[in-house]
């Protein structure tokens, strides 16, 4: 398997296919590159050279025990861009994914990135605080700490349901995805999975995403049960100058799987337009159509 050693020894794993301009894949919690499949294949096909890796601790990785938190993420994701010598590329996250990539941004700049794409993105912060009013009681995350500690298997499998929205009423639901997302969670280690509950829900993002200074894109689903929006992407995209959201009526956490068609096309159209706007804006897109 590829892999990048890091500066603590840490084995990184990677996926590496196509060439052209590469479009870097951050996945969420607890998950691994294979989040991305349809995505790289997508990409790939159309002249694209498509990266994912497995954080530290998740999916082909190194368990390891110490460094599992947002300063290593980031520095492990600066590793294997140096490593892979990319260049102009496009930087899209998901979830934790995206507050990876913001603080990759803060610690190390955008010197090699061309474009940012935030989905369903963890900043600007997750935990509600008196400054922090919207975001999620800390009930919420001792929560998933209870679960993943006691019967993670068990609680991975019924986290698919608000993740991909298969809870909701009349919703079309794919064991195939569910067992994949039970298996990817499954095969990370528990004490870095466990740790990065904090990096996800604790750590703010708002210096980082100051200093994003390249077009950046937020793609959220307005029924994200997971990181609901107005905590996330509408606060974030005020921070970034000249940033923009859309918002998927309807979406939930996980659709650029449950509704990879239209993630991949406002994904591939983001990447080719030309120009980037001069200010926010906000599209509003139902998933089902």
């Amino acid at each position: 398997m590829p892999t990048i050693t890091t500066r603590d020894n840490a084995e990184i794993f990677y996926k590496d296919w196509g060439h052209g301009q590469p479009i870097l894949f951050s996945h969420g919690w607890p998950l691994s590159a294979d989040a991305w499949d349809n995505q790289m294949l997508f990409f790939g096909e159309r002249g694209y050279r498509v990266i994912a890796h497995d954080r530290r601790s998740h999916g082909r990785s190194s368990q390891t025990w110490d460094g599992n938190d947002m300063d290593h993420y980031a520095d492990d994701l600066a590793e294997l861009i140096e490593a892979l010598d990319l260049r102009d590329v496009v930087l899209v996250g998901h979830s934790t994914g995206g507050g990876e990539i913001v603080h990759y941004i803060g610690r190390h700049g955008t010197d090699r990135v061309a474009r940012v794409v935030l989905v369903g993105a963890v900043p600007p912060l997750m935990l509600q605080t008196s400054g922090n009013p919207g975001g999620l009681p800390r009930a919420v995350f001792d929560g998933i700490r209870e679960g993943t500690r006691d019967d993670r298997s068990k609680f991975f499998l019924d986290l698919t349901g608000p993740f991909y929205g298969y809870n909701r009423e009349g919703a079309e639901i794919s064991e195939g995805v569910r067992q994949s997302f039970w298996l990817q969670g499954m095969l990370g280690g528990i004490k870095g999975l466990y740790d990065c509950i904090h990096e996800f829900s604790e750590v703010d993002y708002t210096e980082d995403l100051k200093r994003i200074d390249v077009p950046t894109l937020f793609l959220h689903g307005d029924d994200d049960q997971i990181v609901p929006i107005g905590a996330a992407a509408r606060a974030a995209v005020k921070l970034v100058p000249g940033a923009r959201l859309k918002e998927y009526a309807g979406g939930g956490h996980g659709f650029p799987q449950t509704h990879s068609g239209i993630f991949n096309a406002d994904l591939l159209g983001f990447i080719e337009e030309g120009a980037a706007h001069s200010r926010p804006f906000i599209l509003a897109t139902p998933v089902s159509a």
